[in-house]
This record gives structure tokens, C-alpha cells and sequence, in this order.
């Protein structure tokens, strides 16, 4: 059996991917929360608070991961 390419990474590329995701991860669901409270709830104020929190939590992750390369 061919070994995987999680099963290729070392420990410290692996914190880096799941940091990757977990940033991603909240990025994408404030976007859709934003979108929610923007139509569904008609709360334009909160929507737009939410809707900063994209950008903010991408450009935190790509500062918390670093590089791509190892150290």
C-alpha cells in the first residue's frame, strides 16, 4: 500500500497545514455567517462586522504559518 501524503509530512509541515485549514476554515464560515445576517436577517450592521473578519482571519493565518518552506 502506497503511503499517503499526509503520511509524508513531517510533524511541523502537518501543524502548518492545519493551521492553513483551521484559518480557512473560519475565514469561509464568517463570510457565509456575514451573508446570512446581511439577507436573512437584515442585520447590516453585524453583517458587516462579521463580513471584516475575512480578511482579517486570512491575513492572520498567512502570518501564523509563515513561509512554506522549512525553517
Amino acid at each position: 500500500m502506497e503511503p499517503t501524503t499526509t503520511d509524508r509530512l513531517s510533524s511541523r509541515q502537518r501543524r502548518r497545514v492545519m493551521a492553513k485549514l483551521a484559518f480557512v476554515l473560519g475565514g469561509t464560515l464568517s463570510f457565509f455567517l456575514s451573508v446570512y445576517l446581511w439577507f436573512l436577517t437584515e442585520d447590516q450592521l453585524t453583517a458587516i462586522y462579521v463580513g471584516l473578519w475575512v480578511p482579517s482571519l486570512f491575513s492572520l493565518g498567512a502570518l501564523v504559518s509563515g513561509p512554506e518552506g522549512d525553517r
